[in-house]
């Protein structure tokens, strides 16, 4: 426990040269110390049921920390990722992880034909705009692409360019409120069970894994600001931007939002 400390009042003479000058703290006036108060008592942890063994490996497999190198898609000498043609990186990511199922271990059979026919139908190719941010520190941006998946759900990859190449460092779904980029992290938004709450993850790089790992996950209570209200009349949310077939001249690099639909 700390002692608490009392604060008395004193009266100080300088003494030597400056004869008779008085230096005064008074205890009632304006500038005097005053008590805080009782210091709450330090409380450390409590382990509990010290004697089970500790866990040595993951129940669940996440996926988080997992890279790609994505094949046939060559990025400029200087590292620009802007001039890439995002269905391009999607499908060559596609490509290089086949599965014996559905044709691809990432995402649904019926996503990835819409993908395959971006170009012939663009309306509704499920790959959203790209945008940009200097994610990992290195002065070059890393491309941020969306996918729309059924459900109301949306697969995040973020790209990055790397000896002449393009590697992925973060591909996670969900079904989300929002994107948002802050500084260095992608921060996501998704809902919760409990009515009032919903879900905070942001995804930050680490440079020992060399990927965007989950840094902080939380459950939060919805401000009021952005409770859902009442519409008086039912309408349709509008059509996010889907990615050009070509390469984007012009992208957003500030930010990313995507609406609930």
């Amino acid at each position: 426990m700390r002692p608490r400390r009392r604060v008395r009042c004193r009266t100080a003479v300088a003494l030597g040269a400056v004869a008779g000058l008085a230096l005064l703290t008074g205890c009632g006036n304006g500038g005097g110390l005053r008590s805080a108060g009782r210091t709450p008592d330090a409380v450390g942890p409590a382990r509990l049921w010290p004697w089970l063994p500790p866990a040595s490996a993951a129940p669940y497999d996440y996926g988080e920390g997992e890279t790609a190198r994505i094949p046939g898609i060559e990025v400029p000498p200087d590292g620009d990722v802007h001039r890439l043609d995002p269905v391009a990186v999607v499908r060559a990511g596609l490509a290089a992880r086949p599965d014996r199922s559905s044709g691809t271990a990432d995402l649904p059979a019926d996503t990835v034909k819409k993908i395959n026919a971006c170009r012939t139908e663009p309306a509704s190719c499920p790959v959203l705009r790209p945008y940009f941010r200097d994610l990992t520190g290195d002065g070059r941006d890393e491309m941020v692409l969306g996918i729309r998946l059924a459900d109301h759900q949306l697969s995040v990859r973020v790209y990055m360019p790397q000896a002449g190449g393009l590697t992925r460092i973060l591909s996670t779904s969900d079904a989300v409120i929002s994107v948002e980029l802050a500084g260095r992290d992608l921060i996501m938004r998704a809902p919760s069970a409990i009515t009032g709450y919903e879900y905070r993850t942001a995804w930050s790089w680490d440079a020992r894994q060399r990927a965007m790992l989950p840094t902080q996950d939380e459950i939060q209570r919805i401000p009021p600001s952005r409770a859902p209200q009442p519409s008086p009349s039912a309408t349709a949310p509008p059509t996010p931007p889907t990615a050009a077939p070509v390469s984007p001249t012009a992208a957003p690099s500030a930010g990313i939002s995507a609406e609930r639909r």
